[in-house]
């Protein structure tokens, strides 16, 4: 007999000091019994969900599950164009230099070795592989991207940036090179506060990240409002449009080349890496951020591969009382449940499971875009009516 734990799940989310998960899809829409219990947990979730988004502080920790929405690369992929489903020559020649096995098909590992063979050697041919893929990732994480495909991109900033004008605006940190929020949020009508200046060229400048927009009236002694639809963004591991200029700054240009693009490539330097400028002030909020009182952390399509995000993130979620963790990944019941090797999905299922403020649900990107609440739906009655039924509720 297969486990509650063993079954295939389509949808679903487990929390905190649950035993089992709940299902919100029906396996069975011709079993009334399902289809009710079905409609409860997402009537339980979308509760959650709306006391979450109205947390003082909302942070988004945004992995490749997001991009991958919209057509973007997987890791495989970007193997795939490096390195070649069967292995193009120079990608063989530099393997069998660097001593990687071409079998573990995994692009961090093999460009790290590149990376520490042509510290202490000079090499032509590796340095060119190593070249050329930089160029393919640069050109897989530029070329799909389509306004068209940005829906849930759309949807889930749409949401979650219409908050109240008196909490903190809304934090996105994101791992991915694309320009994926940056296009959703001017499709929108939304301004994303990413660092640079507000004048072309423009210049990356840390001072920009406290700088806020307001509506200023024209007339009267009003001296404004918060103007909505404002996040901050960072770019946790740099962007394709991010160039290093010779005398330092950095600016934005399209079409960079691998030289001159300013980005973190895959590969296991990362750690080190983001604690250098421009990344260095990414990583100081996000790790202030997940410190904050009163905070949600939304951490989605993220995979907890990189420790020096997921490290502090753990430690947060173990040592921050007022931080809620919200988990979301289309593999999320599989990696929860122990069919993982990764130790961090490993330590957040048992601190979920020890009843602490960490959430898991099983679902894409797109479709977690469609389960959150649209705030500004919600009329000042429907807000206090919730809340009189949360403090009601019988347990």
């Amino acid at each position: 007999m297969t486990s509650p734990e063993q079954k295939t799940v389509t949808s679903a989310f487990r929390a905190p000091g649950a035993l089992h998960w709940r299902e919100l899809v029906a396996e069975n829409a011709a079993d009334k019994e399902q289809l009710a219990e079905a409609r409860k947990a997402n009537d339980e979730l979308k509760n959650v969900l709306l006391a979450s988004l109205q947390m003082q502080h909302l942070v988004v920790l945004a992995g490749s599950g997001c991009s991958q929405s919209a057509g973007g690369p997987s890791m495989q992929d970007l193997w795939n164009g490096a390195v070649g489903e069967e292995p193009k020559a120079e990608a063989r020649t530099t393997a069998g230099k660097v001593n990687q096995d071409l079998k573990d098909q995994n692009i961090e590992a093999f460009l790290s070795r590149v990376e520490a063979f042509l510290q202490v050697n000079q090499d032509e041919v590796v340095s060119e592989f190593l070249n050329s893929s930089k160029q393919v990732i640069l050109d897989e994480c530029m070329a799909f991207l389509d306004p068209g495909k940005l829906g849930d991109h759309k949807t889930f900033l749409h949401r979650l940036s219409r908050r109240r004008v008196r909490d903190q605006r809304l934090q996105v940190f994101t791992t991915n090179y694309d320009l994926c929020f940056e296009r959703a949020a001017t499709e929108l009508g939304a301004v994303a506060l990413d660092g640079f200046s507000f004048t072309a060229p423009r210049r990356y400048d840390p001072r920009f990240f406290g700088y806020d927009i307001i509506r200023r009236p024209r007339s009267g002694d009003d001296l404004g409002h918060y103007l909505e639809g404002v996040f901050l963004l960072y770019k946790l591991h740099g962007s394709v449009n991010w160039a290093t200029c010779e005398k330092g700054p950095i600016y934005e240009k399209d079409n960079p080349t691998p030289s001159e693009a300013c980005l973190i490539y895959p590969a296991r330097g990362k750690y080190q890496q983001s604690f250098g400028q421009p990344y260095l002030e990414s990583m100081a909020q996000y790790l202030a951020a997940v410190r904050e009182p009163n905070t949600c952390l939304l951490a989605v399509g993220f995979g907890f591969n990189d420790d020096h995000l997921a490290e502090p993130l753990l430690a947060a979620a173990q040592s921050n009382p007022n931080l809620r963790l919200i988990i979301v990944d289309k593999e999320a019941h599989a990696r929860a449940t122990g069919t993982t090797d990764n130790r961090f999905w490993r330590a957040l299922s048992e601190l979920g499971g020890r009843d602490e403020d960490v959430w898991f649900i099983k679902a894409s990107f797109g479709d977690f875009a469609q389960m959150l609440p649209d705030l500004k739906s919600l009329t000042q009655a429907d807000t206090l009516m919730k809340a009189i039924k949360g403090v009601t509720r019988e347990p």
